[in-house]
């Protein structure tokens, strides 16, 4: 599909905030479960600033928890997303942000071209699970 460049119009309304719902969830300390949230648009500050940071200098895999805390704007009913909450989710579902956040960063939208396993019939999902039963 062949997207066309935006218009002044269209311009205005571009979406910077987008919904997903986590595969697994994440599990606070209370036992909450917490799987629905939003991720905004990265800016070249969130990219940056985490190459500064200590734990990333040490150890470079740490930088998609950090950059993810940064633009990670609402999880469940948690008051704030950091670090630590990022730290504390399953593989599953970091390895899920990642891919969201590369969608909407790089690709600019959250849908992606699928296979079916069965006929390998190629369709499209829209990560962020905009329609029930979508995740």
């Amino acid at each position: 599909m062949r997207r066309s460049a935006p218009t002044v119009e269209s311009a205005s309304r571009v979406r910077t905030e987008f919904a997903f719902e986590l595969p697994r969830g994440y599990m606070d300390d209370t036992g909450t479960m917490h799987r629905d949230g939003a991720m905004r648009l990265a800016t070249a500050k969130d990219e940056l600033i985490p190459l500064q940071d200590l734990r990333v200098r040490e150890n470079p895999p740490y930088l998609s928890v950090v950059l993810l805390s940064r633009v990670i704007t609402r999880l469940g009913t948690l008051p704030q997303v950091h670090d630590g909450i990022v730290e504390g989710m399953f593989a599953s579902d970091l390895a899920f942000l990642q891919d969201f956040y590369r969608q909407i960063n790089t690709e600019g939208h959250t849908l992606a071209t699928v296979s079916c396993p069965s006929c390998a019939e190629s369709f499209e999902v829209d990560l962020a699970g905009s329609r029930l039963g979508e995740s």
